[in-house]
């Protein structure tokens, strides 16, 4: 029963990638996410329901437009794959629980930010603040069935105010931000959604994962070390890590190095 569920959480996670994609392709352009349906944004020619399968379609497509034979990204794909992934792994993570249900609502906001973010080096607002206002009421959710509350409210103010507090910092030291104002808001959003020691740990983690992308930006795409670089990817990744392994990650630390 539990592989048929899980089996179920998978197609919703490859359903739920494929809205995803037009989220990320029609926020930073303004567009509606409802209106008007998919099309090739090559030729106009709206897609055929047949042709919408996520990953699917794509494949037997060959990574083209039926109509005009443009190359589709293999990135709406891998979108799609995604998502299923984190779906699934969060399911056998956290099974029927309330848990489940939050992370699922969380994990497409992080996904459509990150992409987003990565793209245009751009936080919007209509991404991070829905997904913030699910977070409180989620808290509500919480209070009502007797789960622990005040836990996430300091997460979300720890992820916020370390982020907040390094872009004070760098403009007072060296004159820039350093971190923009929407990495204020991913922490924050993160932080309120995962607690306070998950945040520590994501907080950590987001750094290390920043430190490697900026090495290889550096070493194999020559940027040089004035480039931008959008950190909110980073810190969504690290949120995803704690969001499946970060329980794991934190009773390891804790028995490994705090034995009594």
């Amino acid at each position: 029963m539990e592989n048929i569920i899980g089996i179920y959480i998978f197609i919703l996670g490859l359903l739920i990638g494929s809205f995803l994609n037009v989220c990320i392709y029609r926020i930073p352009r303004g567009e509606s996410i409802s209106y008007p349906p998919s099309h090739c944004t090559s030729c106009g020619s709206k897609i055929k329901p047949y042709d919408l399968i996520p990953v699917i379609s794509w494949i037997f497509l060959r990574g083209k437009c039926r109509k005009c034979g443009e190359k589709i990204s293999i990135r709406y794909a891998t979108v799609e794959l995604t998502t299923a992934i984190l779906f699934i792994l969060t399911y056998f993570q956290y099974g029927y629980s309330i848990y489940l249900v939050k992370y699922l609502i969380l994990i497409p906001f992080l996904i459509v930010i990150a992409m987003i973010d990565y793209d245009t080096m751009e936080v919007y607002s209509i991404t991070t603040w829905i997904a913030i206002a699910i977070g409180i009421i989620s808290l509500g959710v919480n209070f009502y069935l007797g789960y622990p509350v005040i836990d996430y409210m300091y997460g979300g103010l720890l992820g916020a105010g370390i982020i907040t507090f390094i872009i004070l910092m760098s403009k007072l030291i060296l004159g820039t931000e350093g971190m923009g104002w929407g990495d204020v808001e991913i922490c924050g959003l993160c932080g309120l959604f995962l607690g306070f020691k998950l945040t520590l740990v994501m907080i950590f983690f987001s750094f290390i994962i920043g430190g490697v992308i900026g090495v290889y930006l550096l070493k194999v795409k020559k940027k040089n070390g004035r480039s931008e670089m959008a950190f909110g990817p980073s810190i969504i990744m690290a949120t995803l890590f704690m969001i499946i392994w970060g329980d794991k990650i934190l009773n390891w630390y804790l028995g490994t190095f705090y034995k009594y």
